[in-house]
């Protein structure tokens, strides 16, 4: 199956990149928009991304008008008469783009391909507005298309046989990775990214820890290249909003109901980036320091004789009748706390990726306490991140249910290990992909901190997939590939 004329629909930001892609690919575009205002907004797009392309050593400038020379705008739909392949890149609403490929089923040619890149509506739905479902797929792009290097085909039940291997080996043509998977709502990596992301907004709401401190925590503990709330403003919080309500109509899963919160702000036109504002917005106002009078210190756990160390070179004694008294630990600490005379005094400490501390106040610790120890972790070089005393603090809460929806989605058969990884990857910029993570972390970690989670929560989801459990079992510290 030859591609040399492609259509794409809608050139906001996405479609504009995508028409970018084909035509980098050496391929003739038609970019079609609903009028003429929004068909200049498109050429600007499509002038600016190239230039920041050209200004980046990314694309020589005669190459540039090469690009440009080959996709003509228009807006008029027949001009996709002769097209082999259409891409609609219009708004995530279903009506808009069943009727979009319906009204293209009329125009185009019997053999030609249409494409969704919707990035979590039931490609079998948007099929179906045709009289040729087996020669409709997904071809997801990831934002911004010329730059990130996943595309996830998706095929549905009636996807004609010729029709996945021809997208697989265009998008390759076009120098990206391609993902095969089935059409359930989020694919691979909407999937897995928007239940983290949701879930943060969720640790917020409950006040386990603020806005900036998980961010911390996710970024320079975790090591992910943004924190949640960072990577929500960017995706647009609408659009968080709507995949999540998408995830839910199809699992059912309570996790995946959008936070309340997510709704209050997209309800007020907060959006993120796209609007000004949204989970930020304001300007950030200078920290300082929090005053505390901390002179001696004891720290317990495992690990502690290390910490210790490195708060008596900084210039702190170690008492036996402390000021504050640290306690390592990667599970909750009021166990300890009610064992002390004095338990306002104890504040647990868990180190994250050795940058971060997870400062862990109980319903027992006293603010003074809490500051002090944090103020103890800056004198160190670790930053701290105030959180309260619930299963898994911070990264761990985050993280873990994560991982195990990644192991969940590969033990049902919908994607490989190695596509997940690659998947999460490229899609997201992530430095490994979960079983990376996994086998990194230890399967056994993974799976203890969930049993901690569920244990407290006890949201079904938490409880360790089967596969893991049983690798765990089997003293197995990798997942076999074939």
């Amino acid at each position: 199956m030859a591609f040399e004329m492609v259509g794409v629909v809608g050139l906001g930001t996405m479609g504009a990149g995508i028409a970018e892609v084909f035509a980098r690919g050496g391929l003739r575009v038609i970019g079609v928009e609903a009028d003429a205002d929004a068909l200049a907004r498109g050429r600007g797009h499509l002038e600016r991304s190239t230039q920041r392309a050209v200004d980046r050593g990314k694309l020589a400038a005669g190459d540039r008008d090469e690009v440009l020379g080959r996709i003509t705008l228009t807006t008029s739909r027949e001009d996709l008469r002769e097209a082999d392949l259409v891409v609609e890149a219009i708004p995530e609403v279903l009506g808009y783009k069943t009727a979009l490929m319906n009204d293209l089923d009329g125009i185009c040619k019997p053999e030609t391909v249409l494409a969704t890149n919707t990035s979590s509506l039931s490609v079998t739905a948007i099929a179906a507005a045709t009289g040729r479902p087996g020669r409709v797929v997904g071809l997801h792009f990831f934002n911004p298309a010329p730059v990130m290097r996943l595309a996830e085909v998706v095929r549905t039940v009636v996807t004609d046989d010729d029709v996945v291997p021809a997208m697989r080996d265009l998008a390759v043509r076009l120098g990206k990775t391609a993902v095969v998977v089935g059409d359930r709502a989020g694919f691979v990596v909407n999937r897995l990214l928007l239940p983290y992301l949701n879930h943060a907004a969720v640790l917020m709401e409950q006040g386990v820890a603020g806005r900036d401190d998980i961010d911390a925590a996710m970024r320079d503990g975790a090591g992910l290249p943004m924190g949640p709330f960072q990577l929500l403003d960017l995706i647009g919080l609408d659009t968080a909003y709507e995949i999540m309500g998408v995830l839910f109509d199809e699992t059912r899963d309570r996790r995946h109901a959008p936070a309340p919160v997510l709704r209050e702000l997209v309800s007020a036109r907060l959006l993120g980036r796209k609007s000004g504002r949204g989970f930020y917005g304001d300007e950030p106002r200078p920290h300082e320091p929090a005053k505390s009078s901390v002179i001696t210190f004891d720290v317990a756990g495992q690990g502690g004789d290390e910490l210790a160390e490195r708060l008596g070179t900084a210039g702190f004694k170690r008492s036996a009748e402390p000021d504050v008294l640290l306690r390592m630990a990667d599970r909750p600490v009021i166990e300890h706390a009610v064992q002390l005379s004095d338990p306002s005094r104890l504040v647990g400490v868990h180190v994250v990726g050795g940058r971060v501390a997870e400062v862990v106040s109980t319903v027992l610790t006293s603010p003074e306490a809490a500051f002090a120890a944090a103020d103890l972790m800056k004198v160190i070089g670790l930053a701290p991140v105030a959180c309260k005393d619930r299963a898994g603090f911070v990264v761990d809460a985050l993280l873990y249910p994560y991982l195990n929806d990644a192991v969940r989605m590969y033990e049902s058969g919908y994607a490989s290990i190695d596509e997940i990884d690659s998947a999460m990857r490229l899609g997201c910029g992530y430095p490994a992909g979960p079983f990376e993570t996994l086998e990194s972390v230890g399967l056994d970690v993974v799976r203890d901190g969930l049993r901690a989670l569920y244990a407290e929560y006890r949201e079904p989801a938490f409880a360790p997939a089967p596969l893991l459990d049983q690798l765990v079992t089997a003293g197995v510290r990798t997942f076999p590939r074939p």
